[in-house]
């Protein structure tokens, strides 16, 4: 028998990915978890789990973070993805965590219940647009990492500082602020102040004071 968490914050959610598995003679459902948090304390407090359904966006503890926990407490469980978003900013954080399979939500009942027990065998199982996403990523150049400066200046504006206020704390010009925010966008791949500093800290980059 698979033993599944259901890891997702709306219960209407958990109550039909539920119904989905509850129904299989093979897989059932051990427990269900809000946000990563209460995942790894589900996992923690010694309820045997062998597949993780988790979701990525959610309150207090994200998908991203909570696979790396689980990886490192827990490495013989395997996380499966299940979301709505199949964004390089969404896709490339989960899988470098550790995640086994990456699903989205408009994902088939039959396909799923596939993929829980391809996971299970710890074989990777994706859906098509986020197989294209990580080809392309194989594809492209690798994005250089940030300089030291350059993350310095992150760690400045995620603080909440103006460009003004970071030039002053590093002793540089307001215009060199916005040029290493310029090359922290590109290679970060995003367009603003806030997604840069999402990314960063998904990719741990930055981590939470």
């Amino acid at each position: 028998m698979i033993r599944v968490l259901i890891v997702d914050d709306h219960p209407v959610v958990r109550d039909g990915l539920r119904g989905m598995i509850d129904g299989e003679p093979d897989l059932t459902v051990v427990g269900e978890a809000a946000d990563g948090a209460e995942a790894l304390a589900r996992v923690g407090d010694g309820s045997t789990v062998d597949v993780v359904l988790m979701d990525l966006r959610m309150p207090r503890m994200g998908g991203v973070e909570a696979i790396r926990e689980l990886q490192r407490q827990a490495p013989n469980v395997r996380v499966l993805v299940l979301t709505t978003y199949d964004t390089d900013g969404d896709v490339l954080p989960a899988v470098e965590a550790g995640a086994t399979g990456y699903l989205l939500k408009d994902t088939p009942r039959d396909e799923l219940v596939r993929a829980v027990r391809a996971a299970h065998r710890g074989e990777a199982v994706l859906s098509p647009s986020v197989a294209g996403r990580l080809m392309g990523q194989v594809r492209s150049p690798a994005r250089e990492a940030l300089t030291e400066r350059e993350l310095a200046v992150l760690r400045l504006v995620a603080a909440g500082s103006t460009n003004r206020e970071a030039a002053r704390a590093l002793f540089i010009s307001e215009a060199t602020v916005k040029t290493h925010l310029l090359h922290i966008y590109e290679k970060l791949g995003v367009r603003d102040r806030a997604s840069a500093v999402a990314a960063a800290y998904q990719r741990g980059l930055l981590t939470p004071q």
